[in-house]
């Protein structure tokens, strides 16, 4: 075999394994792109370094060891990810006020297409589509670097304790201790158990389909009734978030009356429904980008509204369009 065949064959062999990469590495950063940062510096150091891979463990478990050490080289920033329920209490619309913090505070959406692997087994889909949701990649971010790699590669990727051990160059012991340790933090900090998108679920279809309708139809009174009585509304990268549907509408016929006349997009972000949120565009000529708007279900009722207002950076990573044509 030719060294280029070798090396066309090798770049074939890592791109296999770059979506579940992805996948592991957004759940340690809790950035949809530092994670693509974070694969593509282990694809390049795993390029490099292939004349040194023995063969002990299988390619992608050596992937994983590398892609671990770029995580947790990358963690020891110090800066973990948050949702604005994280860092403040909820704000009564009367005193809302729009402060923005800096890009890295936040923790990021993503499309599911990005760190989901093709699966057949509908079960399978819905395990893989509730680790990433946005309560429960916020939930992580209260771990340390190490255990939080630990709870991902056991309770999600479902490793064995004894392959975690040799990934990390440590005991099955010390394993089995950290996961112990992740497991308390998260009990204590519990992830809202939310739906996950199911497009075969003909309630959350009609669901999302009134939403639309009260949404773009700006009919409060009818958001209300889609809307639990402790629902959030947040706005990343402003720290304000609301709580209650009445402070929810009254931003809505406030300061968040410049969404009249909006159209949304159906998407899927962190295995919830979400919308690409466009805006009448000021030329008067279709509509302009204004959120990607992730949303949270529990029983039949909307109770979060996540809307990530940098579209520059989100519309190209969600493949959406940056301008509707009028109709």
């Amino acid at each position: 075999m030719t060294d280029l065949a070798t090396t066309e064959n090798l770049d074939v062999r890592l791109e296999k394994h770059r979506t579940e990469l992805t996948g592991y590495c957004y759940r340690m950063l809790g950035s949809a792109f530092e994670a693509e940062d974070a694969v593509q510096d282990t694809m390049v150091r795993a390029w490099r370094s292939f004349d040194k891979f023995e063969g002990r463990s299988s390619l992608r478990s050596w992937l994983y060891r590398i892609a671990t050490n770029v995580c947790l080289d990358m963690l020891n920033a110090g800066n973990r990810r948050a949702r604005p329920m994280d860092l403040s209490a909820p704000t009564p619309v009367a005193q809302a006020q729009l402060n923005s913090r800096p890009e890295i505070t936040w923790l990021e959406p993503v499309p599911d297409g990005r760190v989901l692997p093709s699966v057949t087994d509908p079960a399978e889909a819905a395990v893989e589509r509730e680790t990433i949701r946005l309560a429960f990649m916020a939930a992580l971010q209260h771990l340390p670097p190490k255990q939080r790699a630990v709870l991902i590669l056991r309770e999600v990727l479902a490793w064995k304790a004894s392959e975690v051990a040799e990934l990390l160059d440590t005991t099955v012991a010390s394993v089995n201790s950290a996961l112990q340790r992740a497991r308390a933090t998260l009990a204590e900090s519990a992830p809202a158990a939310t739906d996950t998108a199911d497009p075969l679920d003909e309630e959350q279809k009609e669901l999302l389909e009134r939403y639309v309708a009260a949404f773009e139809g700006y009919d409060m009174k009818a958001l209300t009734a889609l809307l639990h009585e402790d629902a959030t509304l947040s706005m990343p990268p402003y720290d304000l978030w609301l709580q209650g549907h009445d402070n929810i509408v009254g931003w809505m016929l406030g300061v968040g009356s410049v969404c009249r006349d909006s159209r949304l997009v159906p998407v899927v972000a962190n295995g919830s429904p979400a919308f690409a949120h466009y805006h009448q565009a000021e030329d008067g000529n279709g509509h302009t980008p204004w959120a990607l708007m992730v949303i949270e279900i529990v029983d039949g009722r909307i109770t979060g509204i996540n809307s990530f207002l940098d579209t520059d950076r989100w519309f190209p990573m969600f493949d959406l369009p940056m301008r509707l044509e009028k109709e």
